[in-house]
């Protein structure tokens, strides 16, 4: 048998030299037979060796009728029943086989069209739960969430630090992103988040308020269908690759300091499917999108409550100090991310402000709601000391 090489010289010798079989014989060693075999081919020689027997073949058509009973039987069992009818070999070569007829047998795989979105058009989310826990100060850790964003056409990107999955925070989270991007999209498009979906499709009624309030759009995907916002969770995969490892952080604060600075990063980046930057397209993401409010909407919960005669009010596990001389009468309690805030209802005094500490299990109190505390207590005041002028000391220390 000759190689390639040499069959393509005898054809070029023949065809386009136009010598004869003899002469290319005399010329190239080679017999008749085998010249003129390589003249009448009409492809390159290649070695084929015979085919031999599997010892998978007895038993194949026992592994086309367990596929069809159950297309997801995994290997190892297939081995064990077919080895009760004799199958010796290895598992190698029936995994080899399976991989090749399993898809015969499995329902046919769900296909995707690509989608194109125009400027403006939608702004995908999803909570993205960071593997490490959130330091929130005094030696304690916390559970966190981030709310991410992503604008279909720009695919740039935003995200909010919240810790809890109620709904104030996560549309607080929505609207602080919204912010960040700087315009708000015709649609917003959510999974079926417990606090945004009250079931069979439907918003819940915080969610349908602030989208009726900013005049969006929503949708929200069907259930196990994470594709339908592949946009925001190729971000999601993004961030867990390349904003979580290797970082530290002091506090809640600190973290969302350096999520801002990173988002900054990665819209100023070359989008691998986009070939260019998030921030080139953006411009055109917010000509078509409506500007902000000029006051973003109020959405901090309240509690209303009357000051009892410990004048503290609970938040989240934490006490937080009120004004005494308010006591008996009623207060409401506005609830923020960063500020605790409260408010008499029939003056409007100032009844308490605090920054809110995510640290569980603590009492914050203001210093001046601590001393008109211990006056109107009417405790033992603090005992007069003597000034003594320093000649005192000066004549009883001897020089």
């Amino acid at each position: 048998m000759i190689d390639v090489e040499h069959w393509a010289e005898i054809r070029r010798l023949h065809f386009v030299v136009g010598l004869s079989i003899k002469e290319i014989c005399r010329r190239t060693g080679r017999n008749r037979s085998t010249v003129r075999r390589a003249v009448r081919s009409q492809g390159p020689p290649s070695y084929r060796r015979p085919p031999i027997a599997s010892k998978l073949d007895p038993h194949k058509e026992e592994i086309h009728r367990l596929l069809g009973a159950e297309p997801r039987m995994p290997a190892t069992r297939i081995r064990e029943l077919i080895a009760e009818g004799g199958y010796a070999g290895g598992q190698t070569i029936l995994d080899v086989y399976l991989r090749e007829v399993r898809p015969l047998f499995a329902p046919p795989p769900r296909t995707f069209s690509r989608t194109l979105y125009r400027p403006g058009e939608i702004c995908q989310f999803d909570l993205w739960e960071p593997s490490k826990l959130i330091p929130v100060g005094y030696d304690q850790e916390r559970r966190g969430w981030v709310v991410v964003a992503c604008l279909g056409y720009s695919r740039a990107g935003a995200g909010a630090l919240i810790f809890s999955k109620s709904a104030p925070d996560i549309l607080t989270g929505i609207v602080r992103c919204l912010g960040r991007l700087g315009g708000l999209p015709a649609t917003l498009v959510w999974d079926r988040e417990g606090a945004l979906h009250a079931g069979a499709g439907r918003p819940t009624e915080p969610f349908a308020a602030l989208c009726g309030r900013l005049r969006l759009g929503w949708y929200l995907c069907e259930a196990a269908d994470p594709q339908a916002k592949g946009v925001v969770e190729r971000l999601q995969g993004y961030i867990e690759t390349s904003f979580e490892p290797g970082r530290s952080f002091a506090n809640e604060l600190d973290f969302q300091d350096q999520l801002d600075a990173w988002f900054a990063k990665a819209n100023a980046r070359t989008h691998r499917r986009l070939r260019c930057r998030p921030l080139d397209r953006l411009p055109e993401d917010l000509a078509a999108m409506a500007p902000l409010p000029a006051e973003s909407p109020d959405l901090d919960p309240r509690i209303v409550l009357r000051v009892a005669p410990d004048p503290f009010v609970r938040v989240d596990t934490n006490d937080y100090s009120l004004d005494p001389r308010l006591v008996g009468r009623r207060v409401e309690v506005r609830v923020g991310l960063r500020q605790i805030t409260a408010v008499a209802l029939d003056t409007g005094e100032i009844a308490a402000q605090h920054r809110r500490s995510y640290a569980r299990h603590r009492t914050i109190s203001d210093l001046e709601h601590l001393r008109l505390l211990k006056s109107r207590r009417g405790g033992p005041t603090e005992p007069a000391v003597e000034q003594r002028p320093l000649a005192r000391y000066d004549a009883l220390i001897p020089a």
